[in-house]
């Protein structure tokens, strides 16, 4: 390996606290340990990695940082015999772009134990288009499926659908029969997301209600829910008895208020959708899924293409809620 430099975006807190980011060189000796080193092509802009750009310790404890929770690129090193030099993998969760450095760079240097095989059937650009949020949204509608929910069962509510996790769980969700139902708050969304799949889009007024009443009129058959907060707990009361909801964002708040009724007077199940951490043969398993029977046909109708420079402007768009669909992050070519 000769490169001794590679360019990344470099997230730097000074003395007082404040935290600012510039695209710059990082030398190839401050990358952390691991036993195998990938040139990254392509990464995405995730909620979290915004959050580590600007300073969140909950997110990331330790700067200088280069964020990105997402790289698929190629295999340059490799002290494990799992992998060799030029393979196409993928990378996503764990701890890469927490405390790890991340894919806002061309090269990341990681533990093979985190490493994907790129799926037979799908592109670095493509597997990058899902990244972490298509992951997310495919272990969602897998847990949906898993529990039993049939699609006989009813609408499934998806919140937050015009993000990157909310607009791939409607088109996953599509593809395995379901009937659904997205909530937003983005005015003008509402014809992509019946391009995706959606049968009918609703207000996020819709699906919050301050009533306090410990039930609502049943409705979904089961929701996935990428928000937290008012939205997840109205779903709850508004679901229908033995019906599955899935979990897995807290961009509303992380608390919730709710009584304990829609779990004991309706049977309802609420799962937890821990993405970051899913063990490698179900992470498997969930790949080769989205690159055949879930794989959307419409993946060019739900990202946009940016470069490392222009990051910055990307990372306000999604921290103030503004962002639509998947953002790809092209790294290097």
């Amino acid at each position: 390996m000769t490169v001794n430099h590679f360019t990344a975006m470099i997230v730097t807190e000074n003395p007082k606290g404040n935290f600012t980011r510039e695209i710059s060189l990082r030398n190839m000796e401050t990358l952390p340990s691991g036993d195998v080193l990938i040139q990254v092509r392509y990464s995405s802009l995730n909620y979290k990695d915004a959050l580590s750009a600007i300073g969140n310790k909950g997110v990331t404890r330790r700067y200088p940082h280069t964020p990105g929770i997402d790289a698929a690129g190629m295999v340059v090193e490799s002290q494990s015999a799992k992998f060799s030099p030029g393979d196409s993998v993928v990378v996503t969760g764990y701890d890469l772009g927490m405390n790890t450095s991340g894919g806002f760079g061309e090269y990341i240097r990681v533990p093979s134990d985190w490493i994907v095989k790129l799926p037979d059937k799908l592109t670095l650009k493509e597997s990058m288009i899902f990244g972490t949020a298509g992951f997310t949204a495919g272990l969602s509608v897998y847990k949906l499926v898993m529990a039993g929910l049939d699609p006989a069962a009813g609408d499934i509510l998806v919140t937050g659908a015009s993000g990157g996790v909310g607009s791939l769980a409607i088109s996953i969700l599509n593809k395995a029969g379901y009937r659904v139902v997205a909530a937003s708050g983005k005015s003008g969304s509402e014809p992509l997301l019946k391009k995706l799949g959606a049968s009918e889009v609703i207000s996020r007024d819709k699906v919050i209600d301050t009533s306090q009443r410990t039930l609502l009129s049943s409705r979904w058959g089961g929701v996935v829910d990428t928000v937290g907060g008012p939205v997840l707990e109205t779903a709850l009361r508004m679901t229908q008895p033995k019906g599955i909801v899935t979990c897995c964002g807290n961009v509303a708040t992380a608390d919730i208020n709710l009584t304990v009724y829609p779990f004991i007077l309706r049977g309802i199940s609420l799962l937890g959708v821990d993405s970051a951490e899913t063990l490698m043969p179900l992470r498997l398993k969930i790949w080769n899924k989205l690159s055949n029977e879930w794989k959307p046909d419409i993946l060019e109708y739900i990202h946009h293409e940016i470069s490392l420079d222009e990051l910055e402007v990307n990372i306000q768009k999604i921290l103030s809620g503004q962002q639509i669909g998947r953002c790809l992050v092209k790294i290097s070519d």
